[in-house]
């Protein structure tokens, strides 16, 4: 029997028994190098919710940084993938299929250049919209069904900028201004979604 109670308590999170109801995703890239670049908008989103909920990115699992903790009355997993955007879904894949949790109850925070800067838009589900670790989480995963926050990093100031110098290049001081603003919608959206009222968090913010 106390064979048995170990094996129990040794593989309880492989079924999900402590509890977890929602893995929420910022994406991003990781190192100094891409600190507070607007590719980084989905980080900065988790490191700003696990400083207001007092959640320590201190564990190293799944190819992230991660930290577990209440969030809205539920008990969530707030996750920094660290393989770099392109490669968001290994990260995801492993996290959703160690915790048991269905895309519907993933919530992916990234950048989006078609909305202004600070402007946040949220979807319950659908393709890629072009984000590079969206669509990669999309195909490693084989679902698109992941509710996500979108946050407005801005369109290119001129054709000539090239997309991917753009997206790693940095908030001017305005912007970031308006950036660290636009987390506090992204925490409140979150704290409707975790409760399961997306339609509400969507009529709300969108």
């Amino acid at each position: 029997m106390g064979i048995l109670k170990n094996l129990f308590f040794l593989n309880k999170e492989k079924y999900n028994l402590n509890g977890i109801k929602y893995i929420i995703v910022g994406l991003g890239n990781p190192g100094i190098k891409y600190e507070n670049t607007r590719h980084n908008a989905g980080f900065m989103a988790i490191d700003y919710i696990s400083k207001n909920l007092g959640i320590s990115l201190n564990a190293q699992k799944f190819k992230s940084l991660c930290g577990i903790g209440q969030f809205s009355g539920e008990k969530v997993i707030l996750i920094k993938p660290q393989t770099f955007m392109n490669l968001s879904g290994e990260a995801v894949k492993e996290a959703t299929d160690f915790y048991k949790i269905p895309p519907e109850k993933t919530i992916i925070l990234f950048d989006d250049i078609s909305l202004p800067v600070g402007k946040i838009r949220i979807k319950r589900s659908g393709c890629s919209g072009g984000q590079n670790g969206m669509k990669n989480i999309i195909n490693s995963c084989k679902s698109d069904n992941f509710p996500r926050i979108k946050i407005g990093i801005g369109q290119k100031p001129s054709p000539d900028w090239d997309l991917a110098d753009w997206v790693i290049s940095k908030f001017n001081e305005e912007e970031r201004i308006t950036i660290e603003k636009t987390m506090k919608n992204v925490e409140d959206a979150l704290s409707i979604m975790v409760k399961g009222k997306i339609e509400n968090a969507m009529n709300n913010y969108n």
